[in-house]
């Protein structure tokens, strides 16, 4: 039966809105990206620096060399013949393109030794953690390129988190476990600018695939990412945008076990601190198959989210397609988000939007028996309250949606914001869902539909029961 959301038309009414208009490019879309690439195109081969392709000698030094070698000349372009590296985390420096080209592969190592800690940033927390295989750190104008494979090998790292959550929960410390479970990320790119990662192929990550923290005038085109290859790493998040600015992703395509696209500023009083806002990014042309989320805004939303154009993106299977969601210790505000000319099948919930997200991970709380002044440093952040506690309310609000097609979801809308955090001003133009069931939207206002209808298989209308009690 075909459901034209006929409660939402009366709602309109009520509230005298106007129809939505569909979204357009932002005038800001042509400013991100890198706006420069290394220049310079000298090889220096890792195999004239001793690195071995045999799969099993770890060549970290060797690639190590080649790479400063290659910045100390002023730039040019690290090579690799063909063959498997066994490697440790790799430091790419100013003007370096290190270029894995088809038949050349990067194995990480699977002992934790081979990643040196360093200052960064871990799902909102600023803490120690071990280094990525791949690292851009405070660097300008440098890439990784190629259509070489990047094999993280991270099923260790799996089995460690399995095996501290089994410990962890039992104590009360479900919202800790996941910052004691040191893995290493696959590519990081922090404190960084004019940046282009592009075409290579990475897999199995120990932890998250690509994460761009405090980084700005990033590209990131053509990359495929599979964490899925023989295993389900928990939180191998395909591309993580972490407070950073002028982003672009494009043509890219990301099979995981936790979110595909996925933009951060931020958790709790860590989160605030730092106040440092995901803004300017653009997602086009990509396609995600399995994982958490198509596109993924939060939980860790403190410093903002703002200004993202998504278009022409595609889901197979994700358990969500837009997904925004935070907690009420959080903070920050998603804002002017675009998401148009999306295809979706077969996912779990079209649109996912909570302000109370995964409780037993979003509260910290310290059980009985421990002894606060003693506990590692991030320990204390975590259990810092945000005070006065309205500034951990998240606010959503100015969303735009447009163009969506969606088949065999198994429910079209999960919309729930709070009584004191309204959802404020979606609007959606031409959406086209069938799904086995309709949903439900709590807490909103100023919430628009124009020529959109939901089909579900068990007839079944969206629930809006607080909508009409919220002020237009």
């Amino acid at each position: 039966m075909n459901k034209h959301l006929p409660l939402i038309a009366a709602f309109l009414l009520l509230l005298n809105l106007p129809l939505a208009k569909a979204a357009t490019e932002p005038g800001w879309v042509k400013t991100v990206g890198a706006k420069k690439y290394p220049a310079k195109t000298k090889a220096f081969w890792v195999n004239n620096y001793a690195a071995v392709n045999d799969g099993k000698t770890l060549n970290t030094k060797a690639i190590q060399q080649a790479i400063d070698k290659c910045a100390a000349a002023g730039g040019g372009i690290v090579k690799f013949k063909p063959g498997k590296y066994l490697t440790g985390s790799l430091f790419i420096k100013s003007n370096v393109n290190l270029q894995l080209d088809e038949g050349a592969e990067l194995l990480g190592s699977q002992h934790i030794e081979d990643y040196p800690e360093i200052d960064s940033r871990i799902a909102g927390i600023e803490m120690k953690w071990p280094a990525a295989l791949l690292n851009i750190s405070g660097a300008s104008n440098a890439a990784i390129t190629g259509k070489g494979l990047v094999n993280a090998q991270g099923k260790p790292f799996w089995d460690l988190y399995w095996n501290m959550r089994k410990e962890y929960e039992p104590k009360g410390l479900r919202w800790i476990v996941d910052y004691d479970a040191k893995r290493p990320r696959t590519l990081l790119v922090a404190n960084s600018n004019n940046i282009t990662i592009k075409d290579i192929t990475l897999q199995q990550a120990g932890f998250w695939t690509v994460q761009l923290l405090y980084s700005n005038q990033v590209t990131v085109d053509g990359i495929i990412i599979r964490n899925n290859v023989d295993g389900h790493g928990p939180s191998t998040d395909g591309i993580d945008v972490d407070s950073s600015t002028r982003i672009l992703i494009q043509n890219c395509d990301i099979d995981c076990n936790d979110d595909n696209f996925c933009l951060k500023a931020g958790r709790d009083w860590d989160g605030l601190r730092v106040n440092k806002p995901t803004e300017y990014v653009v997602i086009r042309n990509c396609v995600a198959g399995a994982g958490a989320g198509l596109l993924t805004i939060g939980s860790e939303t403190s410093g903002g989210i703002k200004h993202v154009f998504a278009t022409d993106l595609t889901g197979k299977g994700t358990s969500n397609g837009l997904n925004i969601k935070s907690a009420t210790t959080r903070g920050g505000t998603v804002e002017d988000i675009h998401f148009q000319n999306i295809t979706m099948n077969g996912v779990g919930t079209v649109f996912q939007i909570t302000m109370n997200w995964n409780p037993s991970y979003s509260y910290s709380k310290l059980p009985d028996g421990y002894t606060e002044s003693t506990l590692p440093p991030h320990w204390k952040k975590m259990l810092t309250k945000v005070e006065p506690e309205s500034r951990g309310l998240p606010h959503f609000k100015d969303i735009y949606i447009s163009n969506i097609r969606v088949t065999g979801a198994k429910k079209a809308v999960n919309a729930i914001g709070l009584d004191n955090s309204v959802l404020e001003n979606f609007q959606f133009n031409n959406v086209k869902i069938t799904a086995l069931t309709a949903g439900d939207v709590k807490f909103a206002q100023g919430w628009q539909w124009n020529n959109s209808n939901i089909t579900t298989t068990d007839n079944t209308q969206l629930n809006i029961p607080n909508l009409a009690q919220t002020k237009p």
